[in-house]
Parts: C-alpha cells; structure tokens; sequence
C-alpha cells in the first residue's frame, strides 16, 4: 500500500520545525552515546533508579467515580547526568487517576501513558485513553508529562518544536527513568499488574522503558517504530527538520563529523541485506535462468536467420569480426556499464556494442541485481539524492547512525516477558516508513504485532477505541500469568 496521502498533507498543514539550533553541544551528545550503554541494559539500568525514590503528592481530588491525584518528583536523568536536561524539564509531572472501588482488592491495574509528538498537558490522555479505559476495564492510569512538554517545556521554546536534535535523546534517557520511578511508587503502593502505553512517539518511548523492568509487564506501543531513524530521515516529519542547519553545522564543526560520528552504528543495513539475499536467493535464482535460457533461444534463432540471409543488415549481432583481436585503443576513456547497456557506445573503431532486446535487457537486470549487494540498491531510497556535496549525505547518515544507536531497539534488552506486548500499527503510516527496518517480531520473539489498514493521522482519529481493547487485552493476559504462577497479591508478586 502506498503511504498516506493524508499524513502528507496533514504535516504539510503544520509550521512546527524540528532542530532550529542544531544537533547540540557535541560535549552533551559525547555523554549521551556513553549513557546509552547503560540505560539499554537492563541490568544496569535498574540499578539507578532505588525502590525507595522519593516522590511528592501535592493533590488529590475525589470525584462520583474516580480519584484523580497529582504529583512530581526530580527526574533521576539530572541526578546521573548533571546540566543535560533544562532546567524547566527537570521537575517530572504526573497525574495518577484511580477507580474509586476496585473490583478486586488483588487486582488494582496501572497503565501508565507517554505523550506522542505534541501531546503536551494531560486532558488529552486522560479523556480519550485514561477515563474509558477506568470505566470500562476498572484500569487506573498514570498519565506523565513529557521532557519538553507542557509543564516542561522550556520558556524559549516554541509549541514542540525541540531546538536540538540531543533534545529527542535527553527526553528518551528522562523517560526511561521516570518509568522506573512510578513502576516502583506503584509496587510500594500495592498497584499491579503494572503496564506501559503510548501513541506514535509516546508509543516508541514506552517501549524502551520497558525493556529495563526486570518483571512481567504489560506493552502496548501504538503507531510507534523499531527505531526513530526512519521518521527523521525519510517519513514526512523528515520534512519539518532544519537540514540547512545541521549540514552547516556537520561541515563546519569537525567534533561531529570526526569524533561523534565514529561513536554511532547504523543497524539495519546488513540486517535488512541479509533478510533480503536469503528471501529472494532461490526466486531471483530460478527467474535469471529462465531469462538467460530465453535469451540464448533468441540468440539462437538470430543466429540461423542471420547465416540464411547474411546479406540483411537488419540483423542484430553483438560483436564484429575485430573481437577476435580484442584490442581497445589506448586513448580512449573506459565506458560506463550503465551507458553500454542503455545505448549504442562504440568501444574502438571496430569494436560496436548495440542495444540489447527485451529479454536480453531482462536477463541483464536480474543478474547485476543479484551480483550487488542489497544495500547499494537501496540508497536511493535512504539517502537524498538531490544532495550533491558530501557533507549533506554525511549529515543525513550521522542522522540515521545517531537515531539508530539511541533509539533502535535492537541496542536494548528485551523485556522480560514479550508474550505480555501488542504492537499496533498503520500499513498506509506515512511517518513511519518501514522498508528497510527491523520488524517488532524479529526483534522480540512472542511479541504480537496488529496492523491497521489505514495511515498514522486517521489511525490516531478513528482508532482509539481499538487501542484501548489492546491494553485491556493485554492486562487480561497479565492477570492469567499471575494467576498461572499462583501470586494472589499483585503488589507482592516477584519481588
């Protein structure tokens, strides 16, 4: 299916652009990749965040059904990484909305929700996720402010429109860790099953959240990715990105270009190479016999027609008589294979190469499609280019490398039970192209992935109330792994 016609239209419509300041102080970034190695292992991770992180309340209002509570605490990024967070960012807010009566005193359901890009405040989760998911399902929901968001967002910042790419690595590291504070103010509180949701950004950021709760714990990312190097460099949101600024930056500042760049690895293109040679070796194969079996039959049958009728020079022939001398002259500049299969090209005075048949082209194609690797085919479609000095496609693959060391799944741990994860996402999403990434499946064995046939905008329009049957399907599940394992108290159970 083609992408989204709407998902283009709609990003046209929007005047946010992303990164006006550029890619961010190369010292900040240094640190940034250093972290990753940490906050993507598991075990590691857990360890920064103690069971006991202190966490305020500051309200609490009780409606006919509901408690809805208010808190903060300091994030625990600050703490390990001093000055990389703002200063306004570094005060986490949160809203916790409880059922008034549970309908099982053993079974009190969290879910807590990231915001998707531009989800700034609460009333929008809490009114279209949050409050029917209670209503329907007796969930409770922890709703959480994002870094650079609403209550944390800094004063020169304009709506979401982040200065610096580092910004989008920063808000990550802050939302992992947070995480890991409200899943352990939750167990102290006797809260559980626990749970992570999100749409779109919110979605991805659930997802590496999650990978560092060493218990069973319900996932449900939606229209989110395998990794955020895609929607920056070939999604639309590409479109919103200062790339004038970062080119100007990557060529003027050699500690990007010369330093930072040898820290990050681009991960799908040798995956995606390998799936692609061994799913299409035994086609591609059989399809080029064919082809060059045919081709050897016109060749043939030119053949008799030419010695029946030598004296028609209509006839195709490859090579003239001069072949048998092989000889090219000395002054003259090689041909390119591309011009010699494309037109007639004269090799040497007596040496003339002529256009190829259908079949003959066919047969070509195949074959030089097999002999190179995948990942020179599909550059074109990872790399602009209309981008014709180096530092621009170095630029937009330092993109490609950052994004994929800091956000690709596949440099995190795996959670700790997949069986516990529904996936949803858009074929038609025109933000998250998926030719060339890793599928979820392949990442997580046992995680379950549902897909929509529509585009990102008018998943997220219509289909909210398909995202709420996947978390309350996935809490059901939650519910039987502990029943299975015979834990009658949540609040108690693998501790």
């Amino acid at each position: 299916m083609p992408p989204s016609k709407l998902d283009s239209l709609y990003r046209r419509m929007l005047i946010t652009r992303f990164f006006e300041k550029g890619w961010g102080k190369p010292e900040n970034l240094h640190r940034v990749f250093q972290f990753r190695k940490i906050i993507s292992c598991r075990e590691t991770c857990f360890k920064l965040v103690p069971r006991d992180y202190p966490v305020e309340i500051t309200k609490k209002k009780t409606y006919s059904d509901s408690t809805l509570i208010e808190g903060n605490f300091t994030t625990p990024l600050e703490l390990h990484m001093p000055g990389v967070v703002p200063e306004a960012a570094q005060q986490a807010h949160f809203q916790l909305l409880l059922p008034n009566k549970w309908n099982d005193e053993h079974h009190k359901p969290i879910c807590i929700h990231l915001a998707g890009t531009g989800d700034h405040f609460f009333w929008r989760r809490r009114n279209f996720i949050a409050k029917p998911l209670l209503k329907d399902a007796n969930i409770g929901s922890i709703i959480l402010e994002n870094p650079f968001y609403g209550l944390r967002k800094p004063d020169d910042q304009i709506r979401s429109n982040l200065h610096n790419v580092s910004d989008i690595f920063v808000m990550g590291g802050c939302l992992i860790l947070e995480c890991l504070v409200l899943l352990h103010w939750c167990e102290r509180n006797g809260f559980g099953p626990l749970g992570i949701t999100g749409l779109s950004m919110g979605g991805h950021m659930a997802s590496l959240a999650a990978t560092n709760w060493p218990k069973p714990l319900v996932l449900v990312p939606c229209l989110s990715w395998s990794t955020a190097s895609a929607v920056f460099t070939t999604g639309v949101m590409s479109q919103s990105i200062n790339w004038d600024m970062l080119e100007t930056q990557y060529y003027s500042d050699g500690q990007y270009r010369e330093r930072l760049s040898k820290m990050v690895t681009i991960v799908d293109d040798a995956f995606t190479a390998g799936q692609n040679f061994i799913q299409n070796f035994n086609r591609s194969l059989h399809e080029l016999k064919e082809d060059i079996d045919d081709t050897r039959k016109i060749q043939s049958l030119q053949c008799e027609t030419h010695n029946n009728s030598v004296e028609d020079g209509n006839n195709s022939i490859f090579l003239s008589k001069s072949l048998e001398h092989n000889q090219v002259e000395p002054n003259r500049e090689p041909v390119p294979l591309k011009d010699m299969l494309d037109k007639n090209v004269s090799c040497n005075s007596n040496l003339t190469l002529i256009q190829p048949d259908t079949a003959e082209r066919s047969a070509l194609t195949k074959l030089m499609k097999f002999i190179l690797p995948a990942s020179s085919q599909s550059k074109s479609k990872k790399i602009d280019i209309t981008k014709t000095n180096w530092w621009e496609r170095e630029a937009l693959q330092f993109m490609r490398g950052m994004m994929d060391e800091c956000t690709h799944l596949k440099n995190f741990s795996v959670p700790f039970d997949t069986s516990l994860i529904i996936a949803v996402c858009a074929r038609d999403d025109a933000y998250v192209p998926r030719d060339g990434c890793s599928n979820l499946e392949d990442i997580w064995p046992g995680a379950e992935v549902r897909y929509l046939d529509a585009g990102h905008v008018s998943a997220y329009v219509l289909h909210q109330k398909l995202f709420r049957s996947c978390i309350i399907e996935a809490f059901d599940r939650a519910k039987k792994v502990y029943e299975k394992a015979n834990y009658k108290d949540f609040s108690t159970a693998f501790k």
